[in-house]
């Protein structure tokens, strides 16, 4: 089985889903050459489990900001672009109707909808240009969006969750983001598929806010979920570029 990448970089890599998705992708029986992992302050006690899986894998790079990332990552790879972006870097809000803050809604939009795509268009650009490949794939060029069906609108109203509105919305402005992309990075090589990687027990999946209870029994564990997400990603094909699917492959509503 070939890698799913030659090159991939993961977002929000300290922990949770990012963090797996570096240890499942470095510890493959076909690893890609190079993986990238960012995070917000991995020379912190928050990313000291990334350190640690960055020391034990040579192919891996942890980067500490998006601009670093850059220009890190295009000199490693140097003319031959980065194939595959997993955006999972996120924010969580439960903000209800009442306590709402203009600011705190546009920070999360900036972090959740916007993230680093604009800065890594160049690198996928020469990934797929230089692939010699025909159709589109991961091991192409790329960009996952890791979504949620909490932005779905149209599950709004079968999901019980708090309100959450900054979140909830950003998250839909995400899935919204990825159908544009798709449509317009289609004929440059470029797959763009939102993923929502299920109810996972991880520190925003279990916690406690505003009176809402998020259960601490969510269904699926970290490493159940992304092992779904890697078989999900390497059977993306034309026909899933635009799509909005969960761990196992399954198409949710928008």
């Amino acid at each position: 089985m070939a890698a799913l990448a030659r090159s991939v970089l993961v977002t929000g890599s300290n922990r949770g889903i990012g963090l797996e998705l570096v240890r499942q992708l470095a510890a493959s029986p076909r690893p890609p050459q190079h993986i990238f992992a960012t995070c917000r302050d991995p020379g912190g006690p928050r990313g000291k489990a990334l350190q640690e899986l960055a020391a034990q894998h040579p192919n891996t790079v942890n980067l500490p900001s998006i601009r670093g990332a850059v220009r890190a990552v295009g000199s490693h790879l140097k003319d031959q672009g980065l194939n595959l972006l997993i955006n999972n870097a996120g924010i969580s809000s439960h903000a209800t109707l009442l306590s709402l803050d203009s600011q705190e809604m546009l920070s999360v939009f900036a972090t959740n909808a916007i993230g680093p795509l604009q800065e890594f268009l160049p690198l996928l650009e020469k990934a797929a240009k230089g692939s010699g490949q025909e159709g589109l794939s991961c091991s192409r060029a790329a960009i996952i969006n890791v979504s949620t069906k909490l932005g779905s609108i149209g599950l709004c109203l079968g999901v019980h969750q708090a309100p959450m509105y900054p979140y909830r919305a950003s998250k839909a402005a995400q899935n919204m983001v990825t159908r544009c992309l798709a449509v317009e990075l289609q004929d440059k090589g470029i797959l763009c598929t939102a993923i929502h990687p299920g109810w996972v027990k991880t520190d925003m999946g279990t916690e406690k806010v505003l009176g809402y209870l998020r259960t601490p029994s969510a269904p699926l564990t970290v490493e159940h979920s992304v092992r779904g997400i890697l078989t999900v990603l390497a059977s993306l094909s034309q026909d899933t570029s635009g799509a909005f699917l969960d761990w196992e492959g399954n198409s949710l509503p928008w």
